[in-house]
């Protein structure tokens, strides 16, 4: 899972980085391992700056500085399969056709079919593990086959036709052709959010924006907005002072099914995707789980409902008030540690929960607690969790999960690990329970967490982490090339370069 934003200004004079940093940090939640902005300049020159790190850690005043133009595309990369290297930070670069960098949240299912079509076909040399690179790289091979010495809106879009054609999985793109234009596309199943949106000037000029999350659209002043829908491309012209917008169904609706997911955990609360705000839902999931809690035991067992901070803040309250508990902040969060299941190794991430929640005494001892979380991913957060509540004088530990039991890998851009590794893999909620040090374990079923989410719009999602069936179809053999994937990297069998070949970084490394 990563974030992606892009922008054109409709004063050319004015520069684009300083407003693409900002909207950063508006994303920062989805993806903390790496963070890139390349702009374009007024003579068509791209600028780059990306590295390893957290934004206010990438983009320092002066490395901003120095990022020229109107036009800019940026990233914020959530490692998934491949490494966590510093040259595989985006947004990607390749020089031919035209110049195109592209940033890509999601993935692409199909990799290995694709890099032989790559090698063999199109004679394209791919330089690292991530599918970006090679999303970017099946555009540029389409584009090229235009042969054309200057590229139109036209020949774009039977790119993006032949991309939509050859990749498969979960996709949404901004991307930009130097000199030219901003480009925007999501994936036919809607599975990866992208919104559009327009932002007016006191001059009447229209300044335009593409965003993975509705929250930068919004803060930034863009106040006329739209999700992109599943399939469909736009392309935003440099001088977009006098030029509008060029939208297009370029591949037809497969479904609509955005990742369930995004919901129970990785948007902001105050974001809205796909029409459907994610702070109701959460609402609606606490109030769900809630009424399934007094379904399976006496309510009067629970003193207290306690959240795990943050995402899970919003449910907890709303279990609290329909179970008529007192709802009490038991973990202080450290906010400086990150997401503890993007944590590469165990035992990181067993030492990470301790840096990263502090419970306090006095609201567990002598108490029974429920805990309330989004979601049970390996259960190492959450086992810690139970411990510290024992540790601080709680005589019952009840653990409710927001989420049904997680039994499959998560296919299209959140990492989770391989199913094996997941708790709940081949468990009863009983044997859950007891993995975790737990009193009792709660899921929220599938069915309330669908028609918390679900409007006349949308009524599909993409579940496959829960159930095992994804909407791309059955993808064995990509399950079995991303332990590979995962085991190689594991190994450092062979060693990835720390700096970027394609593009000169701005600033010092």
């Amino acid at each position: 899972m990563c974030g992606i934003l892009g922008i054109a200004l409709a004063d050319e004079s004015l520069p684009v980085a300083p407003e693409l940093c900002e909207g950063c940090f508006f994303l920062q939640h989805r993806g903390q391992d790496a963070a890139g902005i390349a702009t374009c300049g007024p003579r068509g020159r791209v600028y780059q700056c990306k590295g390893n790190g957290m934004v206010r850690d990438v983009f320092t005043e002066k490395r901003v500085y120095g990022l020229q133009g109107s036009m800019g595309i940026t990233h914020l990369r959530y490692p998934t399969a491949g490494s966590s290297a510093n040259s595989e930070a985006q947004p990607f670069y390749v020089n031919s056709p035209y110049g195109v960098m592209m940033a890509h949240n999601g993935n692409l299912v199909n990799t290995v079919s694709l890099k032989r079509y790559m090698d063999e076909d199109v004679h394209r040399h791919i330089n690292t593990d991530s599918d970006s690179e090679l999303l970017l790289n099946i555009f540029a091979a389409e584009l090229e086959k235009r042969d054309k010495y200057r590229v139109n809106n036209e020949d774009i879009f039977h790119a993006l036709e032949g991309l939509f054609r050859l990749c498969r999985g979960g996709y949404a793109c901004v991307g930009m052709l130097a000199g030219f234009a901003l480009l925007g596309f999501r994936d036919p199943n809607g599975i990866r959010p992208l919104l559009f949106g327009e932002r007016v000037n006191a001059n009447g000029q229209k300044d335009y924006m593409l965003a993975s999350e509705s929250v930068v659209l919004k803060a930034h002043n863009f106040t006329t907005y739209r999700d992109l829908k599943p399939g469909e491309a736009v392309i935003i012209p440099k001088n977009c002072a006098t030029e509008k917008p060029e939208f297009r169904q370029v591949a037809p609706i497969n479904s609509y099914r955005p990742d369930l997911f995004e919901y129970v955990y990785f948007a902001r609360p105050d974001s809205v995707l796909d029409g459907i705000s994610v702070y109701h839902t959460r609402l609606q999931m606490g109030a769900k789980l809630a009424e399934k809690i007094k379904k399976q035991i006496d309510v009067n067992e629970i003193d207290v409902v306690m959240p795990v901070p943050d995402t899970a803040r919003t449910c907890a309250l709303q279990l609290a008030n329909t179970l008529s508990k007192p709802y009490s902040e038991g973990f202080v969060k450290n906010r400086y540690v990150g997401r503890t299941f993007i944590m590469p190794n165990q035992k990181e991430r067993v030492s990470s929960v301790r840096r990263k929640l502090n419970p306090m005494t006095s609201e567990f001892e002598g108490k029974s607690v429920l805990i309330v979380d989004d979601s049970i991913v390996r259960g190492t957060t959450s086992s810690e969790i139970v411990n510290m509540a024992k540790e601080s004088g709680a005589t019952k530990v009840y653990f409710a999960s927001a989420a049904p039991a997680i039994r499959f890998n998560h296919i299209y851009g959140i990492d989770l690990t391989d199913s094996k590794n997941l708790i709940a893999y081949n468990r009863t909620d009983d044997q859950v329970a007891q993995a975790l040090g737990c009193d009792k374990v709660f899921y929220q079923s599938l069915e309330d967490l669908i028609d918390c989410c679900k409007t006349d719009a949308v009524q599909k999602f993409e579940m496959g982490v829960f159930t095992g069936n994804y909407v791309t179809g059955v993808e064995d053999g990509y399950l079995q090339e991303l332990e590979r994937v995962r085991a190689l990297n594991k190994s450092n069998s062979e060693s990835k370069a720390d700096v970027d070949i394609n593009l000169y970084n701005e600033g010092d490394y």
